[in-house]
């Protein structure tokens, strides 16, 4: 219910409690008993009534005003959009409950576990995280057999036409096949499943902040995005398989943990006991790494990239299950590797994931290494900030073009796709064949297989086309070649410099389209061709290889646009498998991330801000320690609250006209074990507008107004059925009869909610809620007496948002000329 005042003296003693600049606080915070303080403030009710009209109406001068002074003038309502662009639409977005809900019957079903039912809860997290990281390594085998077979087979096709001299037919057998791949995974993406469109690391970002992304997580996006990202690679897209396979690993591990999708779930019984937003959250954590460890066969990589880039909340045991996860699926990309390298898999034995080692070559650092070191760092800090600012501006074009409807969007992935294909069919013959290096003793030159170095592309015998190598190929081959040692003389300026400039357009353009794609790929070949061009240049003053430059620049961009640092520095290292590398590696991954976060945000963090996903930073901005959680609650309508034992008829009321999921339950005339007992409340906890909806659907009713016992409850509901999430309020029918019974909310309520004093500011109320993953946050008075309502107002993740306060506090920016702090 709404608290209003009863009576002017309750109104005017309120009103004074809540200010904070009175000359009275210390008698307030010594007076001995509520009912001296209600004495000593009748007096002064009859001429705060009459003033409180005058106060609404006009507006007094700060100065002058010294019982009400405002800190901040600001507009009357707080402003909060609960809409985001989640797949193809605007979707209405909800938080999610990461809280534990301490209620009665949470409890009592932690009271009743036996220990045999503890050690199988602990077990079977421990057997979801082992069937994350199997399905996971299975899928990706899965995926990048197809991709080397498809892509492979399609190129070899290519080259013999070229062989031939039949250059048109070609041209046009790979146009076409590259059409009909993108086509696929198009169709797919924008017919059945929109939110399989794109990396899908934002959105899981997104979640793991507590935000839920509808239909991001289920069968279908699955499947789309396992067929799509096969379509999409395979077609020669300058896209990675890398992002998807996040997505997958998080597909996989939602699914697992709710038992199937939401239409066929598995309903075993142990199986339910994960089916909620807390240990969903840590499977998709699980899930998240494992892909990453997928994409690179880098573990611990996979594990850090979780906790560094995704994951908002962490703890010690999840990363133990998150590591278990990684190192099962680098088990099954072994076994898979070391069994198709006796070619019974078609290409990829010859081919295979990523992987440049490097352990046999000895790295060696002089004092002039030191400036192409820092100059990459530098190089990739503004490219990579250059290319985020770039793909923001693209991207909101494609939002145009893709709002026009289903049609547009595929049109706009095919026109990529030939742009694509006649630049990767055409550019290398603007290069001059280059003939091959008799000093070569293990690479074949020149070659027309699927790999190797050195491409003859209508070249003549012994000669070949440095720039066919990186584009007649599949996209992890072209980065095992531009990362190769001992190739010094393999790469000419020119060729690198097209090869640059391509794939930064191409990385552009491509990205945004409505196929699945990563970003990982198009960012490790950009940075690699200018480490190669810079390490061609420094030849002459340096030692380290060409290829250490190329992965130094890989590195670089990545950092430079991610923003990402310890986590990118081991990946690198388990890709190169050489620990030397490692003090250099270091060195650009920092200078690059210095330099890119004095220009914009990372990548990430400019999708989620187009798409309107409500992510809460991890560092407030400096003017919000200058606004306290009170005076937002001031600009905020004001809090609907439930009483302990309420009529049916008035939580159907309150269901039906606000969409609030959370209210809290205040006890009217409880007699405190302290003071006097007259008009004393007790704010109870927190009940979910999901329990609400819940209580209503099973009819959970009493013909009087009372208490219930223990059994009453446990013979209605079990803590599992509070963790399923709730229907709707139109879904649920209350006859007539049933609108005048009332309900004991007491055991649903979570007695233990998050609170904070009103005189808390921003800042710090932002840092706990995202730290402990709140959906609600309670504002309770500085100042607790009869009379008062315990509740001063509640905070959810929108109210918290930067920009939502500036619309209510436009001065606030203005207060300090800082930006976000890092």
């Amino acid at each position: 219910m709404l608290y209003i005042p009863r009576t002017e003296e309750q109104l005017t003693f309120y009103l004074d409690l809540r200010t904070d600049n009175r000359v009275e606080q210390a008698s307030l915070r010594n007076s001995a008993s509520a009912a001296v303080l209600m004495e000593k403030y009748n007096k002064l009710a009859e001429a705060e009534a009459a003033n409180i009209e005058t106060r609404e109406e006009e507006e007094d001068d700060p100065e002058t005003n010294t019982l009400h002074r405002p800190l901040l003038k600001s507009n009357q309502t707080l402003s909060s959009s609960p809409l985001a662009i989640v797949g193809e639409k605007v979707s209405y977005i909800e938080s999610l409950d990461y809280e534990i809900n301490e209620n009665d019957l949470f409890k009592q079903d932690w009271r009743s576990r036996s220990k045999n039912e503890v050690l199988q809860y602990i077990f079977f997290k421990w057997l979801l995280a082992f069937l994350v990281g199997l399905l996971t390594g299975l899928i990706a085998t899965l995926i990048n057999l197809a991709v080397e077979n498809i892509a492979g087979y399609k190129l070899l096709a290519v080259v013999e036409y070229i062989e031939q001299k039949s250059y048109l037919m070609g041209l046009i057998y790979m146009v076409v096949a590259n059409l009909l791949l993108t086509l696929v995974a198009a169709v797919l993406c924008v017919c059945f499943a929109p939110t399989a469109a794109g990396p899908g690391i934002p959105e899981i970002k997104a979640y793991l902040n507590g935000v839920d992304t509808p239909n991001m997580f289920g069968a279908a996006p699955l499947i789309v995005k396992i067929i799509g990202s096969i379509g999409a690679v395979s077609a020669g897209l300058d896209l990675g398989k890398e992002g998807p396979l996040v997505h997958i690993g998080s597909c996989i591990a939602s699914l697992l943990g709710q038992g199937g999708t939401d239409n066929y779930r598995v309903k075993w019984r142990w199986l339910r006991y994960f089916n909620n937003d807390r240990d969903r959250r840590d499977l998709i954590t699980c899930g998240s790494s494992s892909g990453v460890c997928a994409a690179f066969r880098s573990p611990v990589g996979g594990v850090l990239f979780a906790l560094e880039e995704v994951a908002t909340w962490w703890r010690s045991a999840l990363l133990w299950r998150t590591f278990f996860s990684t190192a099962v699926v680098v088990v099954v990309l072994r076994a898979f590797i070391e069994y198709c390298k006796s070619g019974d898999c078609g290409l990829f034995g010859r081919g295979g994931l990523i992987m440049f080692d490097v352990s046999g070559v000895s790295v060696r650092y002089h004092v002039v290494d030191i400036i192409p070191v820092v100059v990459i760092g530098i190089i990739g800090g503004v490219l990579g900030s250059l290319y985020n600012h770039l793909l923001h501006k693209v991207l909101k074009v494609y939002n145009v073009i893709n709002a026009k409807g289903k049609l547009h969007k595929i049109l706009l992935s095919l026109s990529v796709s030939i742009f694509t294909s006649i630049c990767m069919y055409g550019l290398p013959f603007l290069v001059e064949c280059r003939p091959c290096d008799p000093n070569l003793l293990d690479m074949e030159c020149p070659t027309t297989e699927g790999t190797g170095n050195f491409k003859k592309f209508n070249c003549p015998n012994g000669y070949y086309n440095d720039l066919a190598t990186l584009l007649i190929t599949t996209n992890d081959a072209a980065v095992r070649n531009i990362f190769s040692i001992n190739t010094s003389t393999e790469f000419h300026v020119f060729s690198l410099t097209i090869f640059f400039v391509l794939y930064c357009i191409l990385g552009l353009i491509t990205f945004g389209i409505a196929v699945p794609s990563g970003l990982f790929l198009p960012i490790i070949l950009m940075g690699s061709a200018y480490g190669r061009i810079l390490g061609i240049v420094m030849g002459p003053y340096t030692k380290i290889d060409q290829g250490l430059y190329a992965v130094l620049g890989a590195a670089s961009l990545m950092a430079g646009s991610m923003r990402m640092t310890v986590s990118l520095c081991v990946i690198f290292l388990e890709l190169t498998n050489n620990l030397l590398l490692l003090p250099i590696t270091m060195l650009v991954l920092l200078i690059a991330k210095t330099v890119g976060d004095g220009f914009n945000p990372s990548i990430y963090d400019i999708i989620l801000e187009l798409k309107g996903l409500p992510f809460l930073e991890a560092h407030p901005e400096p003017w919000m320690r200058n606004i306290t959680v009170g005076e937002l609650a001031d600009h905020k309508p004001a809090v609907v609250t439930l009483s302990g034992i309420e009529k049916v008829s008035r939580i159907v009321e309150v269901l039906q006209n606000t969409t609030h999921n959370g209210f809290p339950v205040v006890d009217v005339g409880v007699v405190p074990t302290m003071g006097i007992p007259d008009g004393a409340t007790e704010l109870h906890g927190l009940v979910l507008r999901a329990h609400l909806i819940l209580v209503l659907k099973k009819k959970w009713f009493l013909q009087e107004r009372r208490r219930t016992e223990e059994w009453e409850v446990r013979e209605k509901f079990t803590s599992i059925d509070l963790a399923e999430r709730g229907g709707k309020i139109e879904e649920v029918i209350v006859t007539k009869d049933e609108m005048e019974m009332f309900v004991d909310l007491h055991p649903l309520t979570n007695t233990t909610p998050y609170t904070v004093v009103e005189s808390m500011s921003v800042a710090k109320a932002m840092v706990l809620f995202r730290q402990v993953g709140l959906r609600h946050m309670l504002i309770i008075p500085k100042y607790q007496a009869a009379g008062v309502h315990p509740v001063v107002g509640i905070l959810t993740r929108q109210d918290l948002r930067a920009h939502n306060i500036l619309s209510a506090f436009p001065q606030l920016e203005k207060s300090t000329g800082l930006k976000k702090g890092h």
